[in-house]
């Protein structure tokens, strides 16, 4: 390296051509510049092709690109081309000026379409022909604004990593609050169905119950009674018209069941009376009527819990009606308590055993209303000793 070569001069045409000596050598430099336009037309042009050839993106940042391509070149013949053959030195606010249109141009058409980074070899030479080499290849500032520099990207790094780290972690803490928020939801959602379908389950239970204890039992009993009036027409007639009015009895209490089951009420025969009075009324139907027993002071109790009593007592005698055998005797017995009210249903039946399997629902449904009521029922029965169903209802 000759030893006058200073790296802060101009670094735009060789040291050779700022020397040379003689009238033929001082326009080598303008004559070999028309091989570098023809160099920056060649890339230019090669570089607009791509653009024009290339597939992505959308047409419109093809237009783009290319307009931009296209404002570099009167930029390049008016304001760069002077200052690359200017004689001496040019000075440096120009040089910058033109650099930067430069780059405004050229920066976003690259980052619209990569093709136009081929133009970089015809445009990075003129950074190093119009600037210091030092300026143009590495920058060294002073060593306080170097700490200044450092401390200051040290303390943004360290501020950027914990706000970062916070932000992360309200990022992770909300995303996790959306997924308990979306799995409560859809826990709320299930508990609503299950309790909807256990409602409907409930409600379907308590129909039954009720149908099964007010008008399937007066059927039964209606069905019952045809029968022995078809038997008695000819050899009892006086116990025939007995029947039958006990069937016009069954049938309108039916009807009152099923306009009380309707209404939603209380049972028919507990409507505007006390429930030994209904008791009397049922065991008066039976055949034969059952005997009744009141123990302790009766008076009136919550509605639901008398109405578990009548329907023990209805379903007791339904079944010593249809099981018990003929000539078989029923008694019912009310005995009331401070703490509570039993309800107690004996028959002398033929019985059975009540371990044994059953296919009906009426002993189940008796069951359950008791413990609907948080009372207890208890059945106790055997062969040929008759049968006794004793229901415990506590009075709250």
């Amino acid at each position: 390296m000759p030893a006058d070569f200073h790296p802060e001069e101009p670094a735009r045409r060789p040291e050779g051509f700022a020397r040379a000596a003689g009238a033929r050598e001082s326009h080598v430099w303008d004559r070999s510049f028309r091989a570098w336009d023809l160099y920056t037309a060649a890339v230019w042009s090669a570089t607009a092709a791509f653009v024009l050839t290339a597939g992505t993106p959308s047409p419109r940042y093809r237009i783009a690109a290319l307009a931009l391509l296209v404002l570099l070149i009167p930029w390049y013949v008016r304001a760069g081309r002077p200052l690359l053959l200017a004689e001496s030195a040019p000075a440096t606010w120009p040089c910058l000026r033109y650099l930067g249109v430069t780059l405004v141009l050229f920066l976003p058409a690259a980052s619209m379409m990569d093709e136009v980074r081929l133009i970089v070899f015809a445009l990075a030479p003129h950074f190093f022909m119009l600037l210091s080499l030092r300026r143009a290849l590495v920058w060294r500032p002073p060593a306080h604004e170097v700490f200044l520099n450092a401390v200051s990207a040290l303390v943004g790094f360290a501020f950027a990593a914990f706000f970062g780290a916070w932000t992360i972690r309200i990022i992770e803490q909300s995303r996790e609050r959306a997924s308990l928020i979306a799995e409560l939801d859809a826990s709320r959602e299930e508990v609503a169905r299950l309790s909807a379908e256990h409602g409907a389950h409930t409600e379907r239970e308590r129909m039954a119950r009720e149908i099964h204890d007010t008008l399937a039992q007066g059927f039964a009993g209606l069905l019952m009674l045809v029968q022995a009036v078809r038997a008695e027409l000819d050899a009892d007639p006086g116990r025939a018209r007995r029947h039958l009015g006990l069937m016009e009895a069954t049938a309108r209490q039916n009807l009152a069941e099923a306009r009380a089951l309707v209404a939603g009420g209380a049972p028919a025969d507990l409507d505007g009376g006390s429930l030994p009075d209904a008791v009397r009324r049922l065991a008066a139907r039976h055949d034969p009527p059952a005997a009744v027993t009141v123990t302790g002071r009766a008076r009136p109790l919550p509605p639901g819990l008398e109405a578990v009593a009548l329907r023990t007592c209805q379903e007791s005698l339904a079944n010593a009606a249809k099981h018990a055998g003929p000539g078989a005797l029923a008694a019912v017995s009310l005995t009331y308590a401070e703490d509570g009210l039993t309800v107690e249903v004996r028959d002398t039946g033929r019985g059975f055993r009540p371990s044994a399997p059953t296919s009906g629902y009426g002993l189940r449904g008796l069951a359950a209303r008791a413990a609907d009521a948080g009372g207890t029922a208890v059945v106790r029965s055997a062969p040929s000793e008759g049968t006794t169903v004793t229901v415990t209802l506590p009075i709250r």
